[in-house]
């Protein structure tokens, strides 16, 4: 897996990353958004524009949020590989880990 989006992007999703994909990967779940860790080509075109610094590339990923590794993977479990992020829209799902979070991204 390339990259990987992490905590500061839990209830935040401003979606620049979205717009700036040229392949699509970034699908949009309950609370965050998440890299299809099979589509991403590694081109790193979304972590520059993330105005919340939370994406980031596998092996770089904060010692504190690379339980987010394994969330990403997860979010993908059930969907598999569904091509595009634009035609399947919004997902209803969060992994664990993102579902026991508190609230975020609101002072």
């Amino acid at each position: 897996m390339p990259y990987i989006i992490a905590e500061p992007c839990v209830d935040v999703m401003d979606k620049a990353c979205i717009e700036e994909c040229p392949v699509d990967c970034i699908y949009e779940g309950g609370r965050m958004l998440y890299i299809h860790p099979d589509e991403c080509v590694d081109c790193g075109a979304c972590e520059p524009v993330c105005p919340v610094e939370a994406i980031y590339y596998e092996d770089d990923t904060p010692d504190q949020w690379t339980g987010y590794i394994q969330a990403n993977v997860d979010f993908f479990d059930e969907l598999g590989s569904p091509g595009g992020a634009a035609k399947l829209g919004r997902v209803d799902y969060d992994p664990p880990l993102i579902k026991a979070l508190p609230p975020m991204g609101e002072g």
